[in-house]
């Protein structure tokens, strides 16, 4: 039976529940992208079953911020997901401000854990990005609501140049880093 992984392609393209903005990117564009090439990596291993959030470009959930977080997570949960991933970049006022790091809504949940351990792991090893460590956030609503284990991935911070230009440019070495955690978690790599 194979593992099915949700992709939470953070934000939406237009409107509203749109994402941070910096050196000319725009998160929900890069997480577009990435939370792409990542489904097409993990399709294409038969022991996975993918679904996306926002199967195109244009892919609008919600008609507000709460039901657009609403709407990703009703899908995992109908589709019986067996881990949420949602794919995010981080903004922080400092600019110096980089790195990867993933939340979590408890320590205690250790399937998210560890999880979110193995990807910053090898997302640090792809992207030579600084490993930020696993946060917990139980006040986030795709990591409340969401009936099985859920981690959010800050793969980078949008304001900062280097950061930026890295997810916009190289969206591969993420997305394979982020599949590469995925294996090493399964014990398939």
């Amino acid at each position: 039976m194979s593992i099915k992984i949700y992709i939470d392609q953070g934000h939406n393209p237009m409107g509203f529940n749109t994402g941070a903005e910096g050196n000319g990117f725009f998160e929900q564009d890069i997480t577009y992208e990435i939370g792409t090439r990542l489904a097409n990596l993990l399709r294409a291993n038969p022991e996975f079953e993918v679904r996306v959030s926002r199967p195109t470009p244009e892919s609008v959930l919600g008609t507000n911020n709460s039901s657009s977080l609403t709407a990703r997570v009703r899908d995992a949960n109908s589709w019986g997901a067996d881990v949420f991933l949602s794919l995010h970049t981080n903004a922080a006022a400092r600019e110096s401000a980089s790195g990867s790091e993933a939340l979590v809504y408890s320590y205690s949940s250790t399937v998210a854990r560890e999880l979110a351990e193995d990807i910053l792991e090898e997302l640090t090893e792809t992207t030579g990005l600084r490993n930020r460590g696993v946060i917990e956030r139980p006040g986030l609503y795709v990591l409340r609501r969401t009936n099985m284990p859920a981690v959010l991935v800050e793969m980078g911070f949008i304001s900062n140049p280097g950061d930026a230009e890295l997810m916009a440019y190289s969206p591969d070495l993420f997305a394979r880093g982020i599949y590469r955690g995925i294996l090493e978690y399964y014990d398939l790599a």
